[in-house]
């Protein structure tokens, strides 16, 4: 699942700009993905520094309020942030300092389906290429080549991790759990739960308060005080702001 973040401060543009996004995804089921609205750049900048939020597209005007969009877009490259930055504006004129902080496209307004679409297109098509389509697990036998998918969860036994894969088999790790959730956090539907699990989001079947079940039957027990945290994640994996693209149950 994608998340996109849409910064403009002109609430009707906002909203439009949602709407195209909703309409992009029904007309198309093409990728999951949510959305979260922002109506200044440095709102959106604390969420992803104190939330741990990272989206994957940020579609921002040029003309903010504060901190202009070409200014957030410079942070977030001095950062080390690779995300796929759209800019929407109502001039050409910043056209070249856009590029000179490698945005995706520049779009003027007003943005229309017709040409958001095919650049959105562009951009998930980038996405699905750039990330990682397996992850390499070193066994004492051999080297596993894993869909990130087929993890259901792992859980630390000793100074081993055991991984438990979708078809039931499972295979035994040496390394410790603060470097395996390394390995597969670049993966946004992985999460920690204590110092024990790090569970696949996309096999939970039921999140309850003190207990989550995944789609094999297995029932992993919260940690004390986790429940609300993790249940914030599970929601912005899925749902983003509450904006739902897709229908899902809990």
């Amino acid at each position: 699942m994608y998340q996109i973040a849409i910064c403009e401060d002109e609430v009707f543009e906002l909203d439009k700009v949602g709407q195209i996004l909703q309409n992009y995804h029904t007309s198309s089921m093409k990728e999951e993905f949510s959305i979260r609205k922002f109506t200044n750049s440095e709102e959106l900048l604390l969420q992803m520094t104190t939330q741990d939020y990272k989206p994957d597209i940020i579609l921002m005007d040029i003309y903010l309020p504060g901190r202009s969009g070409i200014e957030t877009a410079r942070k977030l490259r001095d950062e080390g942030n690779s995300c796929k930055i759209v800019f929407l504006t109502s001039s050409q004129e910043h056209a070249l300092e856009a590029f000179g902080v490698e945005a995706t496209s520049y779009l003027v307004k007003p943005v229309s389906e017709r040409e958001l679409f095919p650049v959105l297109d562009k951009i998930i098509k980038s996405l699905v290429n750039e990330q990682p389509r397996y992850i390499f697990l070193k066994t004492d036998a051999c080297v596993l080549k894993v869909k990130p998918n087929d993890i259901l969860y792992c859980e630390a036994q000793r100074k081993k991790q055991c991984v438990y894969l979708k078809e039931g088999e499972s295979v035994f790790l040496h390394m410790t759990m603060t470097k395996l959730y390394e390995l597969l956090c670049v993966h946004k539907e992985f999460v920690k739960l204590g110092v024990s699990y790090i569970v696949n989001m996309e096999h939970i079947e039921r999140l309850g308060t003190q207990m989550l079940l995944l789609g094999n039957g297995k029932e992993i027990y919260l940690p004390r005080g986790s429940y609300k945290e993790l249940r914030k994640k599970y929601f912005d994996h899925y749902f983003g702001d509450g904006t739902l693209m897709t229908t899902h149950t809990l």
